[in-house]
């Protein structure tokens, strides 16, 4: 059986920043290879994507994560029959979702309350487009809409985000969708130490100069770090969810450049550490996904020569072609966008191109896989 693998390897360096907080306030860490590393969690960088999303896709094409499903049901009911008040509109969202076990309908002093999951729900918006057009279909002819409507409509029309990443359902599993993509926690590739940025405030409306001291002190933990970032995407998983080439290719390379661009929004207004990757390699293979942190186990130490992007990139190369040498793993296609000589050495492992080209032509060769014409 043929198969479509995209691997996605990014290095990026990052400033002094705290891009994904502990329930302490800490900066994320790990330990690898004997060293405790800087980590940033494959949850956050997927929220980066998704949050990227927006600018790279039609919102027919995404979905909404919420608990407040009802809410959203209702104000869609409204939109399609703007003769119904607020609460006739929540309650007819309630009980189609109630039926369907997707939420739980609840009532307070005699008034209908909107409709909530016990959990995120993860579902398109064309799904709850169609989902309130059968409630509207229903309440007109004087019926409700019953429960394998309305699971069968929230099984169909997927959104792109929705395939990407996936939807689980503890209590209903016949609607859970895998997910075509996986995105690993992104570690330093170096040592780290948590450092604290003691900082002062000075309160404005102080005018005597009698009056010393600052308004407000605190700490805030930081780190800077080289990362080393993995994703990488089934094809042919993306396509069953999606059921369509263009849908699936624009799905590839709108993920292509969110995963590149995002960065985590934890303290930026403090860091201001929005950075682009200093590489990018992708890979098609038609084995299976390979990581590549197997580069990093021994932790790099910059010298008085070579910084930490350098000798990351060279140990990249390295290991990339050891790993493959070794299991016969040579990839069908490879792109590589580089930033300057400090991961020239990164040129070698495939067609060196903008970041622009490196998207447009996994695109096509996702569409060629998919059996689109070119």
């Amino acid at each position: 059986m043929n198969r479509t693998i995209i691997d996605v390897h990014v290095l990026q360096t990052v400033p002094p920043s705290n891009l994904n907080r502990d329930d302490t306030g800490s900066p994320k860490t790990a330990v690898y290879g004997g060293v405790r590393r800087a980590r940033v969690s494959s949850q956050a960088w997927k929220r980066a994507v998704r949050l990227a999303f927006a600018d790279l896709l039609d919102r027919s094409q995404l979905g909404e994560r919420t608990k407040r499903v009802g809410e959203s049901l209702a104000i869609r009911i409204r939109a399609l029959d703007p003769d119904l008040d607020a609460d006739t509109a929540s309650a007819l969202a309630a009980n189609a979702l109630a039926a369907a076990g997707l939420a739980k309908a609840e009532k307070k002093k005699g008034e209908t309350k909107d409709a909530e999951s016990s959990y995120l729900l993860f579902l398109s918006h064309r799904q709850l487009d169609t989902i309130a057009a059968a409630v509207v279909e229903a309440a007109r002819a004087g019926t409700a809409v019953d429960k394998a409507t309305v699971k069968s409509l929230a099984n169909t029309e997927h959104s792109v985000d929705i395939a990407m990443f996936g939807r689980m359902l503890a209590d209903m599993p016949d609607i859970n969708v895998d997910a075509a993509c996986q995105v690993a926690h992104a570690i330093s590739v170096h040592a780290v130490d948590t450092e604290f940025d003691y900082f002062t405030a000075v309160d404005d409306r102080k005018h005597d100069a009698a009056e010393t001291g600052a308004g407000m002190i605190g700490t805030i933990e930081f780190n800077s770090s080289t990362l080393y970032r993995y994703a990488t995407i089934n094809v042919d998983a993306l396509y069953k969810t999606l059921g369509d080439p263009v849908a699936t290719r624009c799905a590839v390379e709108a993920f292509l450049t969110a995963f590149a661009r995002s960065v985590p929004t934890g303290k930026q207004n403090t860091f201001a550490h929005r950075t682009l990757p200093d590489a990018v390699l992708v890979r098609i293979r038609d084995t299976q996904p390979v990581n590549l942190v197997g580069a990093f186990e021994t932790p790099i130490k910059e010298t008085d020569t070579a910084g930490r992007v350098r000798l990351a990139a060279a140990a990249l190369a390295k290991h990339t072609r050891d790993v493959e040498a070794a299991y016969g793993e040579q990839p069908l296609h490879s792109w590589v966008t580089q930033v300057g000589e400090h991961t020239a050495v990164l040129a070698d492992l495939g067609r060196s191109v903008p970041f622009r080209d490196l998207v447009s032509e996994v695109g096509e060769q996702v569409g060629a896989a998919l059996g689109q014409p070119a």
